[in-house]
């Protein structure tokens, strides 16, 4: 029977994670993982996947229509889309393959199968070669989420997909409609947009990109509809059918008190799920919330003792480096007692073109908690080194509190917005003020000197506006 001081359940970021930083700390870690690959969702069918889409597609998009103002003139551009799912397919291997070895370089054993817990500090591992009881004395569960569902939408992975069936259409669809205008939905819209489909994106509320704030999600959306997306806002989906056969085969969307909308394929993207369903929770008595997720405490400790939680199976944001915080301060807190995260400082990021990052609160939430605060604004369009690259489009958000400068929210629209904000995650950390920002020296040129000059127009002296 193998024995360890922690066992994780899940291999994903939060998981693989924890479990390095529990072997770092001189534990001796088990890690269990039902897939055969190692990484989770995000590095087998999420995130990392979907990343290298989005930057075969952007060049393509470039290759075909944006490099004449830089003097560079091609033939006809081809797109060879078999060639470019191998290339997502190798870059994901070897992230995968990258897990596996630092399971190994750490000795942390990984243990195939599907868990359940089955008692105190005890869970059976349910694999090919039959049934194996691992025991522990701190159980940490990491198993991500799933795709939340929409009632009267089935996804049958051919024509109605999920992100998963997105990130592998055989050929570009002629016509395609995402049902969720939030980050996913907006990023593979924009990965077969630029491939040539005709993307309809349907959103329930009527904005994009729900929680993101109000003045950087219009800007965006004014720039996927100039790349061809367009939008149905404020529209309830009741149902999608199948009809046709082979090369006719055609999805209806239903829409309430609208006309239904018809496409190739749907891409259902309306958010996620936690993965807590078959775990044996009720086993130990641990207490799940009206969502499905694991109600845990600052230390991520659950109801029963011995086990913890971390992740999407959590309460906050549903991304990787939220998980990858929790792990290691879950962990850091089993051995050392001391663990944090400070999920209002967990930045989020769109990676479309333009990419789209936030960190912290925006102008809407300041206004409805009656905060007094003050704004600096720094378009990308003043930037010589935005000039210079041709890529003049977003701009730089810094909200401040009115009275003791401290930065509380900074908003991004623009090239290598999703690296600008580690500039201001770092900045909130460390409560610094948009003047400690405005007066920190960036290299010129520079996109960085956006943030510097938005932390400046938040006094109402921005140097180059």
């Amino acid at each position: 029977m193998p024995q360890h001081d922690l066992l994780v359940i899940g291999a994903g970021p939060g998981g693989y994670v924890a479990a390095i930083r529990g072997a770092q700390l001189g534990l001796n870690v088990g890690i269990v993982e039902k897939e055969p690959a190692l990484g989770g969702t995000c590095v087998r069918v999420g995130c990392i996947p979907s990343k290298a889409l989005l930057e075969s597609s952007e060049r393509y998009a470039e290759a075909k229509e944006g490099l004449d103002a830089h003097g560079i003139t091609l033939g006809e551009v081809g797109l060879d889309l078999a060639k470019m799912l191998e290339r997502k397919d190798a870059v994901v291997r070897a992230n995968t393959d990258g897990v596996a070895f630092l399971m190994k370089k750490n000795k942390i054993t990984v243990h195939a199968g599907t868990a359940e817990i089955t008692g105190p500090g005890t869970v059976v591992v349910h694999g090919e070669d039959g049934d194996t009881e691992v025991v522990a004395e701190h159980v940490l569960i990491a198993t991500g989420s799933r795709v939340a569902g929409l009632p009267g939408v089935e996804i049958d992975g051919t024509t109605v997909v999920d992100s998963t069936g997105a990130l592998q259409f055989e050929s570009v669809p002629e016509r395609l409609v995402v049902i969720g205008a939030g980050y996913i939905g907006l990023e593979l819209g924009s990965v077969w947009s630029r491939l040539g489909s005709e993307v309809t994106v349907l959103e329930y509320i009527d904005r994009i990109l729900p929680g993101m704030d109000a003045e950087i999600a219009r800007e965006a959306q004014k720039a996927f509809k100039k790349q061809g997306l367009s939008f149905q806002l404020g529209t309830k989906v009741t149902g999608v059918s199948v009809k046709g056969r082979g090369k006719k085969k055609r999805a209806v969307v239903e829409i309430e008190g609208a006309d239904p909308v018809e496409a190739d394929k749907v891409l259902l993207a309306v958010g996620r799920a936690p993965n807590t369903e078959g775990l044996g929770l009720d086993a130990v008595g641990i207490e799940t919330d009206e969502r499905g997720r694991i109600v845990v405490g600052d230390d991520f400790r659950t109801s029963a003792t011995g086990f913890y939680a971390i992740g999407d199976v959590i309460a906050g944001p549903m991304l990787a480096h939220k998980a990858e915080e929790d792990g290691v301060a879950a962990v850091e807190g089993i051995v050392t007692g001391h663990g944090h995260v400070d999920y209002g400082l967990v930045p989020g990021i769109v990676y479309t073109e333009p990419e789209i990052a936030t960190v912290g609160a925006t102008e809407e939430a300041l206004k409805e908690a009656g905060t007094a605060y003050k704004k600096g604004v720094f378009p990308y369009q003043a930037n010589g080194r935005a000039r210079a690259m041709d890529r003049t489009g977003g701009k730089v958000k810094i909200l401040a509190d009115a009275e003791t400068d401290r930065i509380l929210g900074v908003h991004i629209i623009g090239a290598h917005a999703g690296d600008l904000i580690a500039e201001a995650v770092t900045a909130m950390t460390f409560a610094a003020s948009a003047e400690d920002l405005a007066r920190t020296v960036h290299a010129h040129p520079t996109l960085s000197e956006t943030v510097k000059e938005a932390a400046l127009a938040v006094a109402g002296a921005p140097l180059h506006i």
